[in-house]
């Protein structure tokens, strides 16, 4: 057996059927969805019809779905575009992915205030220590950790806000993963993206409540409402209704394999590779992500052996997966010393077979048990 892929929450492989529901835009059917001939008739059907596909599957109206590069982007259109001009506070939390946590950062630099939400140890917002200050401008809190899979109480959360300021939900780790209804959770805004749920890279989401006042990113053009102009990418928008598609109507099915994955490879890592630690609550979070600690071995250097065993796996978010510093998300779950700085992200997918979990699990342990060896730990 081959290389094993285990970092499904950085992304995942595309699917044989959204590459060939995206190469008739791509190859046959090259019309610019803004141009008003045939070619471009056909461009801006199949653009609508996947608009209207997304916005079912999410339980929103059609005309509230903005075609963006991806969840960065819409996190950063979602954020710069509902906060106004006046300064107030920022309630988020200390778990959000660095596309939500950086913008919000240069806000305070401008006069905001942040108002951090603290987080239980298995890394849900604490309801029970939630005030909303009567200056709130914005709420940003994610729909599921991108680390821990830890689902979080955003209708609950939307209640208590009732209404005082926009709120916005990034559920890149959430999209196809989990049910999801923009309705019900009553949030202003929410992200998705493409790759997360086996659809093209280079596309996401931004759903908008209706009526909702959103200034632009980027100016040049009338696309979309004017609020996110460019030419919209056809075949992408496609790509990502058909993964969508799949996903959200296969989800049961999916979520009872995964779990029954994440039971299978949780239980050889904790006979194989005791103590095994895990970040997060046992069954209650997305199935797919499973954060583990290994005391005795160093994560960095973990993470290098399991490459060299061709275990992919990850030490956190990919889009700061060039740090060297410790997961803030679970600092902010209150980990500390070998806890922390053993930390493992492993995500996995329905397309996993119990061969490759169970091989993934014996060379994870190999690596684990030769590192504590070589550091002098107990394995």
């Amino acid at each position: 057996m081959n290389a094993i892929y285990l970092d499904n929450n950085a992304s995942t492989p595309m699917l044989p059927a959204v590459w060939e529901a995206m190469r008739p835009y791509l190859c046959d059917r090259p019309g610019n969805p803004a141009s008003s001939h045939r070619f471009g008739r056909q461009a801006r059907q199949a653009l609508e019809d996947a608009r209207e596909r997304i916005a079912q599957l999410l339980d929103a109206h059609p005309d509230e779905v903005l075609f963006t590069s991806g969840a960065t982007e819409a996190n950063n259109l979602a954020i710069f575009g509902l906060i106004g001009t006046t300064p107030g506070a920022i309630l988020s939390s200390p778990i959000e992915h660095p596309s939500v946590v950086e913008p919000i950062r240069q806000l305070t630099d401008r006069g905001f205030r942040l108002v951090s939400l603290p987080v239980t140890s298995e890394g849900c917002v604490d309801l029970n220590a939630v005030t909303i200050p009567d200056d709130t401008r914005l709420v940003a809190v994610m729909l599921a950790n991108h680390e821990t899979g830890a689902i979080q109480p955003i209708e609950a959360l939307t209640r208590t806000l009732n209404g005082k300021a926009p709120f916005h939900c990034d559920a890149a780790a959430a999209g196809g993963k989990m049910p999801i209804s923009f309705r019900q959770l009553g949030v202003t805004s929410m992200t998705i993206s493409a790759h997360k749920f086996h659809g093209p890279k280079g596309i996401g989401a931004l759903i908008v409540r209706r009526n909702t006042k959103l200034r632009p990113l980027l100016l040049g053009g009338h696309q979309q409402h004017g609020k996110r102009p460019g030419t919209e990418p056809v075949p992408l928008a496609v790509g990502m209704a058909t993964a969508l598609d799949w996903s959200v109507q296969n989800l049961d099915a999916h979520n009872t394999r995964v779990l029954g994955l994440r039971r299978r490879f949780l239980a050889q890592l904790r006979s194989h590779a005791a103590p095994v630690i895990l970040n997060g609550a046992e069954d209650s979070g997305l199935p797919h992500a499973l954060n583990l600690s290994f005391p005795g071995c160093s994560a960095d250097a973990l993470l290098m052996t399991l490459d060299l065993a061709d275990v992919a796996c990850s030490t956190g978010s990919a889009c700061s997966s060039g740090s060297l510093l410790p997961s803030p998300v679970l600092a902010a779950m209150g980990k500390t010393g070998d806890v922390l700085h053993s930390a493992m992200r492993f995500s996995l997918s329905p397309l996993l077979s119990e061969l490759e979990v169970d091989e993934a699990a014996r060379r994870i342990a190999l690596c684990v048990n030769r590192l504590r060896a070589t550091s002098g730990e107990p394995s």
